[in-house]
């Protein structure tokens, strides 16, 4: 099965990239439904507490909506330590992560699982790099970041770390299974 995978491209002349597709074959495993075929992935993103404060949460679900993705859990919470020792459970040790955690409980957060083919690694194409000044113009950090430790969204670096994630921060009656008027319409062509 092929699919068709976004590319970012862009040119001197222009302030603002261009999406173009390539044919390629994904890179992670899928879950397909025999019923209609259709491959199905989640990922978790997490609006951090600094684009909550800013009142960019409507941004970040209108731009995964407009992809085509399907949103099927979210929750508002104020995050534990706890549960942040789990998440980052590969940073503990490093020099920053107490500012990490001082930064991640500061406010609340928005917690969300999106379902889509190809959707981890489309997610971190258009979320950009954890730096902003790294960041493709268009992506969400390059759009709204202010600074590294402040880049606005998590988003799942892997379907494996998707999974752990998901596990940690909703419990199976959380997230929803439902189909979109634009999916049923869709499956039926």
């Amino acid at each position: 099965m092929q699919f068709l995978t976004p590319n970012l491209s862009y040119t001197t002349d222009r302030l603002f990239p261009e999406l173009t597709f390539s044919v390629s074959k994904p890179d992670v495993e899928f879950e397909t439904d025999l019923n209609n075929n259709k491959a199905k992935e989640r990922t978790f993103i997490a609006v951090k507490p600094d684009g909550v404060q800013r009142r960019l949460v409507g941004q970040v679900i209108h731009r995964f909506e407009r992809r085509g993705f399907k949103l099927v859990g979210l929750k508002l919470l104020q995050v534990s330590k706890n549960l942040l020792s789990q998440h980052y459970c590969q940073l503990t040790k490093k020099p920053f992560y107490p500012d990490l955690v001082e930064y991640m409980t500061s406010g609340p957060v928005v917690a969300m699982v999106w379902e889509g083919p190809n959707i981890v690694q489309t997610c971190r194409m258009m979320v950009g790099h954890t730096n902003p000044a790294e960041a493709h113009a268009g992506t969400i950090r390059a759009d709204f970041s202010l600074h590294v430790s402040r880049n606005v969204v998590h988003a799942s670096d892997s379907l494996e770390g998707a999974q752990r994630e998901i596990m940690l921060w909703f419990d199976g009656h959380d997230l929803l299974k439902w189909d979109c008027i634009d999916q049923s319409v869709t499956s039926e062509l």
